[in-house]
């Protein structure tokens, strides 16, 4: 009995030591081998060989999967709750993208609030002389049609020597007209236009 206890001390030792099954086997084979004859009322001649010593090989692989479970399993209980956090907070997470999402496409439908700057410009339209037809001139003046251009009130001013010029108000959009442009297109009426002067230029 104090043999089998003995090689059962060996086979822990050995599992500790990582033994190769190979070997593991070769001694259990010979200690059992000796352990029937001892059962038998054989006496033991010589003791039982002893095994090089320490050797450097691989654990038992069948008890250390055992154990290995074992911690696997302690291991995999503890990952479920890992598990059930994580995805916890993938449907948190879920949850917060849907209602970004349900934000963002409400705002989407609103409609945007464009700010459109705009501009109250009043102008001087000088004819060549005192036989130009300053009713003709104004009316080639309103013909002109620009997007974000409309006239406004106007009236005759008077330069000296019978000569008048036409002052004529206009609103505009700055994104859309531009001064430079709407005096070019202007002076194009060079029938009655001899110069044009911006007298205010105000932002709405």
């Amino acid at each position: 009995m104090q043999l089998f206890g003995g090689l059962e001390g060996r086979v822990e030792k050995l599992e500790a030591e990582n033994a190769h099954l190979f070997n593991v086997t070769n001694i259990l084979a010979k200690r059992l081998a000796e352990l029937e004859k001892f059962l038998d009322g054989q006496s033991l001649v010589a003791s039982v060989p002893e095994p090089v010593a320490k050797p450097v090989v691989k654990a038992d692989p069948k008890p250390v999967k055992k154990e290995e479970s074992d911690d696997d399993d302690d291991f995999n209980f503890g990952d479920d709750d890992e598990e059930e956090e994580e995805k916890g907070e993938t449907e948190m997470q879920k949850m917060k993208r849907l209602a970004a999402e349900k934000k963002a496409a409400e705002a989407a439908k609103k409609p945007k609030k464009v700010t459109v700057l705009k501009s109250n410009v009043v102008l001087d339209v000088k004819p060549w002389d005192d036989e130009t037809d300053l009713g003709l001139m104004e009316k080639a003046v309103r013909s002109i049609v620009m997007d974000g251009l409309v006239w406004g009130d106007s009236k005759l001013v008077e330069i000296g020597f019978g000569i008048k010029k036409l002052r004529i108000s206009t609103c505009i959009v700055d994104e859309l007209v531009g001064l430079y442009d709407l005096e070019d297109k202007i002076q194009e009426h060079e029938d009655f236009v001899q110069s044009v002067d911006i007298v205010s230029h105000n932002k709405i």
